[in-house]
């Protein structure tokens, strides 16, 4: 018999046993991080589990709404990202103009826009499509218990390594200076200005929708939808992303970011089995960088929001039921996802970021190498896409 607790947030079909883990894993891990770094970073951890239960409940990933909406024209998912950027530029926006908030300092990522932000995403976005996930996305699925995701993952993290090693080859590539919409336009017209564009790009793929299928998926609905169990609206996460990054922003001083943990998780093993000595290289010699490789991963806010993606993800799977690690991969998706993954890497290193970082922190920050990362992103996912069947993975989408 079930007990009142397992009564109240369990579902019939949920896996206790997974449930329970996760709950575990996720309150000894916030009180070893509030011992061992501090209150700060344990909310940073608790904010990257909410990030991965949005992201798991809505399967809300961009490698799958890209592809969607290229070969069907079903575009939900990506108008969800327009909600979801939307909302961020309207939070972020007035916060980083006022340069504070509640006494936090705060920053956003306004980066370069060049030929190495173009040639990075087009790898990335190839990447993405082998690889079944973008940086969001293979950390939530492999949480999920997806076993091609753990194989991506691990190539990802190799990636974004050699991506660092190698970074001489890049750097003097020709770039604009890293421009700021709202410095260079003033508040209110840059946030006019990304509001039309969002809400124009939302049209348009309303439309297309529309003349291919004869419907538009809604963004609000979704049959039997549960806070607990799933499956979310689109808009649901979407609203919970913006509001998550946010308050990462509010928390850590700067938004939501990702693949900079895969550097220094690769750098450190290098370190460890003695393959290289990364403190020499050119890339961990910036200021800004060099005390991570050094500094405890207790310390270390994106670690710890990316393990906390992770384990959230775990819980959400745990609750719907649906966690089943299958570890039966054929040998060309298996090839795939080891390609996909260092092309994802490698292209984030030099894209200075992933879909999360470049993209969507990048264009709720108002710098321009956000919109430039997914202008080249779009074509490498429709090279991917084209790529898919060499490696016997499904190109078409369900109907």
């Amino acid at each position: 018999m079930q007990d009142r607790t397992t009564g109240l947030f369990l579902s019939h079909g949920a896996q206790r046993p997974v449930f329970m883990l996760a709950v575990a894993a996720l309150l000894i891990g916030a009180v070893y991080v509030v011992v061992n770094g501090s209150g700060r970073l344990a909310a940073l951890w608790l904010v990257g589990a909410g990030l991965g239960f949005a992201l798991y409940h809505a399967a809300f990933g961009f490698t799958g709404a890209y592809r969607t909406c290229i070969v069907s024209g079903r575009s939900g998912a990506v108008r969800a990202q327009m909600l979801m950027l939307a909302v961020a530029v309207l939070l972020f926006f007035p916060a980083l103009a006022a340069g504070s908030v509640f006494g936090q300092p705060v920053r956003g990522f306004v980066f370069p826009a060049g030929w190495e932000v173009v040639i990075g995403a087009f790898l990335f976005g190839i990447g993405m499509q082998l690889g079944g996930g973008c940086a969001s996305g293979t950390l939530y699925t492999t949480g999920g218990g997806d076993t091609r995701s753990v194989i991506t993952l691990v190539f990802f993290v190799t990636g974004m390594t050699l991506g660092a090693w190698d970074i001489e080859r890049w750097e003097t590539l020709p770039a604009l200076p890293p421009i700021s919409l709202p410095g260079t336009l003033g508040l209110w017209p840059a946030l006019a200005l990304n509001l039309a564009v969002l809400a124009g790009i939302a049209w348009l793929l309303t439309q297309r929708e529309k003349r291919r299928t004869g419907q538009v998926e809604p963004l609000f609905r979704r049959p039997k939808a549960s806070f607990l169990s799933g499956p979310w609206p689109l808009a649901w996460a979407a609203l919970a992303l913006a509001l998550l990054n946010f308050a990462t922003l509010l928390i850590a001083g700067r938004p939501w970011g990702i693949t900079q943990a895969f550097a220094t998780w690769g750098s450190r093993f290098a370190e460890s089995v003695g393959w290289a000595d990364p403190v020499f290289w050119i890339y961990w010699e910036d200021p800004t960088r060099i005390d991570l490789l050094h500094r405890s991963l207790a310390q270390d806010a994106t670690h710890l929001m990316n393990v906390g993606l992770v384990l959230g993800a775990f819980l959400a799977a745990g609750l719907a039921g649906r966690f089943a690690p299958d570890w039966r991969v054929g040998l060309r998706p298996l090839l795939a996802a080891v390609i996909g993954g260092l092309l994802l890497g490698y292209g984030a290193r030099m894209a200075f970021g992933c879909n999360i970082s470049a993209f969507f922190s990048g264009v709720a920050s108002g710098s321009v190498h956000g919109w430039v990362w997914i202008a080249a992103a779009i074509p490498g996912n429709i090279v991917g896409i084209w790529l898919r069947p060499l490696f016997a993975l499904q190109t078409k989408v369900a109907s």
